[in-house]
């Protein structure tokens, strides 16, 4: 017997998922069934409003079954997005962490079904970041709003969507900028702002984390997005500041350090106690945590990372910016713990040093870490040097070179001090050499006689410098032949200011020339070669209507339609009737010889650049072209000069982020410069397992060299394999047996010790 309507309309209420396959096939048929499910939903809803604290009884099935069939009937469900922002925003912490997401998941199916738009969902994704308590939640919402933003810019910028996006996220930011600063030695006071600093931290440190990520996958690449880091580092909270710094920097691993990030892992401490406190499985794992932690920070302060090139270039108002920096330095000198400290200088040098700005008040402010037991002062002197370059005022340089050398380069130090020291004297004279008194460098270059190889390489560095840019500077006996014929000549020095490069092309122009001419011979150069070189390259105008209409394609053809007038029909006649004079002239002029003068090898070299519009893959291969030339050079005893100017190349490589040629790299320092060469240096973790591996060759895993059952020869037993096999009346009467059943008990407690402490080391 058939069923009524009345029964089916029944079961049909009690089972959601067929009553949604039923309506997705024929919604007007089953419109009767969804109201009357849409309107249980807002008599759940209107309960929970008035008694937030109310169990809802099956309200996440009722919302995700409305969130899949809102497409069907968008009249009835025109309110219902907003009533799941409003609920899951304004009684966020009412609501079970199960319904949290259920909520969430509807509003993103709402917006893949294209029920609301993507700018809605983002707004109310970005109120419910900070507020979550949630990982799982986090994370979930956090890919949802990097793989939207990803795919509405996937074919083509899609500028309304990140001029919205990119407002939300400085608004974050500078919501919390007025909040009390927040300091990394100690845990901040607890007040009545607490709470507001603390949500409005946590928004900061979102937006920046969202912006990094976004800039990290090629989404956005513009000023805007680095305006919004670049706001975040005037942050009042230390690790909203920490990250943007680093964002510059170029250190991804910033944002999950820790919040305190002054307080070291001592590593002997945990050692220690380890060794006195009672072995437990809680202890142990912990002491393993806090290793992996160590080696972790350890690795994070020895990388010297690279830095943001196109962000840096991107600043908006350098200047300001480093003054601003530098203002919040000194403000909060004795809030941060050294090591913000350290971060915030090496973000301000290297705006300094990519955009040539001066802040004069920095270097009397870094006078005082200018000592040789200073923490971190290897970094101090890589932002130093770093933060130098030619329109840095020498008078304001001298006296951190004064201080160096009396700090540094002393007999009452050790060698790795006084190595540190010459190399960074070293770096900033390199970029400006007139902060160098003669006394001093007389003085300096003394030490190249010294025993330790580090102090005698960056002595010899140091005078091989003034050998070039002044050796005026040095006695005769100490300026080298090349020098010395130099200034026989009246080969004059730079002066302050001035810029030993001249503006007449591009170097190396030559060096590319032939080697395209040499592909043309080949046969191998076509357009198309052409054409790709321009791959991976384009960048997008923020126009929107160029995009649409695009470049007008000019034919051949279109010659016949062009119409010339009388007057230039007779000046192309003229110019073509000089054009011919001037051929039969230059003809002429071959057959005589001549000398070629400056401006005649100008021309040669610059006319590549006048014929061709060279794409950055050109100037990425005219790099790898002078690197060869320079190898070449150094191959053939070039010398140190050649040898730095490889080292240059090499950076401008990693740094080809920055621009086509990639000039703002050869600027900065790294730490490994300062430190120098060392007599043996520490190999590192994958020379390390190549001598293992080495020494593993020839035999199995698990097993030695030693015994027979390696050999291929018979041999005979080793003497534990003897001892093995000897008979227990033989052994009892053996000294090392006698021994130890006549000892005494507190020989034997030593022992059993000892062999529990063997044991605990092992592992077991």
């Amino acid at each position: 017997m058939p069923k009524s309507k009345s029964n089916r309309g029944a079961l049909l209420l009690d089972n959601l998922p067929q009553l949604q396959g039923l309506i997705k096939r024929d919604p007007d048929g089953y419109k009767d069934e969804f109201i009357q499910q849409y309107n249980h939903y807002q008599s759940q809803m209107k309960i929970f409003q008035l008694q937030p604290n109310s169990d809802l009884d099956k309200f996440s099935d009722l919302v995700g079954f409305i969130a899949q069939v809102a497409s069907c009937y968008p009249k009835e469900t025109a309110e219902f997005p907003a009533q799941l922002s409003s609920l899951i925003i304004e009684y966020h912490n009412h609501l079970t962490p199960d319904t949290r997401k259920t909520l969430v998941q509807s509003l993103v199916l709402l917006r893949n079904r294209q029920v609301i738009p993507s700018i809605d969902l983002l707004k109310v994704l970005f109120q419910l970041l900070p507020i979550t308590t949630s990982a799982t939640l986090r994370s979930y919402i956090r890919n949802v709003i990097l793989t939207d933003i990803k795919l509405a810019n996937q074919r083509s910028k899609n500028h309304k969507l990140n001029r919205v996006v990119q407002a939300l996220l400085f608004s974050m930011v500078e919501r919390g900028m007025d909040a009390e600063v927040q300091s990394t030695k100690s845990k901040a006071k607890k007040s009545q702002d607490s709470s507001f600093a603390t949500k409005a931290g946590a928004e900061a440190m979102w937006a920046v984390m969202l912006t990094r990520e976004l800039w990290k996958k090629g989404v956005w690449n513009d000023a805007k997005t680095v305006s919004i880091v670049a706001l975040a580092c005037f942050h009042p909270t230390a690790k909203v500041q920490n990250a943007a710094v680093h964002f510059f920097l170029g250190s991804d691993d910033a944002i999950e350090e820790s919040e305190d990030e002054g307080e070291d892992i001592d590593m002997k401490k945990v050692q220690h106690q380890a060794l006195i406190n009672k072995s437990r499985k809680s202890v142990d794992k912990k002491v393993a945590k806090q290793k992996k932690a160590a080696k972790k920070q350890q690795a994070n302060k020895d990388n010297a990372s690279t830095p943001n090139f196109p962000a840096l270039q991107l600043l908006n108002d350098p200047q300001g910016f480093s003054e601003k920096l530098f203002e919040s330095l000194t403000k909060t000198d004795k809030v941060h713990s050294l090591d913000h400290r350290v971060l915030v200088m090496q973000l301000l040098t290297r705006v300094m040093g990519a955009h040539k700005l001066c802040v004069l008040s920095f270097y009397s402010y870094v006078i005082k870490y200018l000592t040789h037991h200073q923490l971190r002062i290897t970094l101090i002197l890589v932002a130093i040097a770093q933060s130098v370059h030619e329109l840095t005022p020498p008078d304001v340089l001298t006296p951190v070179i004064r201080k160096l050398a009396h700090e540094f380069v002393t007999p009452g130090v050790g060698s790795e001090v006084v190595a540190a020291g010459l190399n960074a004297i070293t770096e900033i004279c390199r970029r400006q050499p007139w902060a160098m008194e003669s006394d001093l460098l007389e003085d300096l270059i003394e030490y190249r006689k010294s025993a330790d190889k580090g102090v005698l390489t960056a002595s010899r560095g140091l005078l091989q410098l003034f050998r070039e840019v002044n050796p005026g500077m040095l006695k005769r006996k100490e300026r080298g032949k090349l020098a010395s014929m130099g200034l026989s000549s009246g080969k004059e020095v730079l002066k302050y200011g001035q810029s030993g490069e001249a503006a007449s092309g591009i170097e190396g122009l030559d060096l590319l020339e032939k080697h395209l001419a040499d592909k043309d011979n080949e046969g191998e150069g076509d357009e198309e070669d052409e054409e790709k070189a321009w791959d991976d390259w384009d960048v997008e105008s923020g126009d929107e209507s160029s995009e649409s209409e695009g470049w007008v394609n000019v034919s051949d053809d279109d010659d016949d339609e062009i119409n010339l007038s009388d007057s230039d029909d007779e000046d192309s006649k003229k110019k073509k009737k000089e054009k011919k004079d001037s051929e039969e002239q230059a003809e002429k002029a071959t057959d005589e010889p001549r000398e070629e003068s400056t401006d005649d090898a100008i021309q040669r070299l610059s006319t590549l650049a006048t014929e061709r519009i060279l794409t950055p893959a050109d100037f990425a291969l005219l790099n790898d072209l002078k690197m060869k030339a320079v190898q070449d050079e150094i191959d053939q005893g070039g010398g140190a000069a050649a040898k730095r100017k490889m080292a240059q190349l090499k950076e401008k490589r990693k740094a080809q982020g920055s621009g086509a040629d990639g000039d703002d790299e050869g600027q900065f320092v790294t730490e490994a410069e300062i430190i120098g060469p060392r007599k043996r240096a520490k190999n590192d973790y994958e020379a390390r397992m190549e001598s293992i591996n080495q020494g593993r060759e020839g035999r199995e895993k698990f097993s030695s060299r030693k015994g027979k059952h390696k050999s291929e020869k018979i041999a005979s037993k080793t003497n534990e394999e003897k001892k093995r096999n000897k008979p227990m009346m033989m052994a009892i009467h053996s000294k090392k047996v006698k021994s130890k059943s006549q000892s005494k008990l507190i020989d034997k407690q030593k022992a059993l010790h000892k062999h529990k402490e063997k044991q605990r080391k092992k592992g077991f």
